[in-house]
């Protein structure tokens, strides 16, 4: 499977739901309440898939145990990089929206992929960033996977996911960039909103 193809699919497995209480806990505290957190929304989403078909309201669910804790705007200012900056506040936010719109929607697209067992490593944290450090076996076929954290409004989020050395943002903004270098930033937006009607449309 390509290497991209199948981090889009695997979106956050693992890594769904990383709020934490604001407080003065120790990095050690912080590592236990993150691995709980771990195991607790992994859990979630194979309860969900454990009763056989998905139903529609059952992939809502799932869309959102997967990405709601994903800093869309932090990886998406990543990925435009420079080109971010010149873009006015409407702009962005516009942006930020059809960008974790398209991400939510292929989340869903291969759900056997959350039935993967996942192995947990080391955990670091350090200030307002941590790495978690995982394992998931799909298909028979391990894969590291690292996903990079950041807190802010008194929760952790997620800001980037490596598979195998590959970076999530690095991925788009290869993309991104070649697109409004050439071309400028309203078509690549044309483009990306295309993408999110035909995702949203295949469900």
């Amino acid at each position: 499977m390509n290497t991209l193809k199948f981090l889009r699919s695997l979106s956050l497995l693992g890594v769904v739901c990383l709020s934490l209480l604001a407080g003065t806990a120790s990095a050690q505290n912080q590592q236990k309440e993150i691995m709980d957190l771990l195991r607790s929304r992994d859990a979630e989403i194979k309860k969900v898939l454990s009763g056989g078909d998905v139903d529609a309201q059952e992939k809502e669910k799932l869309k959102d145990l997967i990405n709601d804790e994903i800093d869309f705007r932090a990886m998406g200012a990543a990925a435009l990089g420079s080109h971010w900056e010149p873009l006015t506040a409407e702009q962005r936010d516009h942006f930020v929206s059809v960008f974790g719109g398209i991400v939510r929607s292929q989340s869903v697209g291969d759900l056997e992929v959350y039935k993967s067992p996942v192995s947990y490593g080391k955990i670091t944290v350090n200030a307002d960033t941590a790495t978690v450090n995982t394992t998931i076996t799909y298909k028979e076929e391990p894969a590291t996977v690292v996903y990079k954290l950041l807190y802010h409004d008194k929760k952790w989020w997620v800001a980037d996911i490596i598979l195998n050395d590959v970076s999530t943002v690095a991925g788009y903004a290869r993309s991104f960039q070649s697109v409004v270098r050439k071309k400028g930033f309203d078509v690549l937006m044309s483009k990306l909103e295309e993408k999110l009607a035909s995702t949203e449309a295949v469900g």
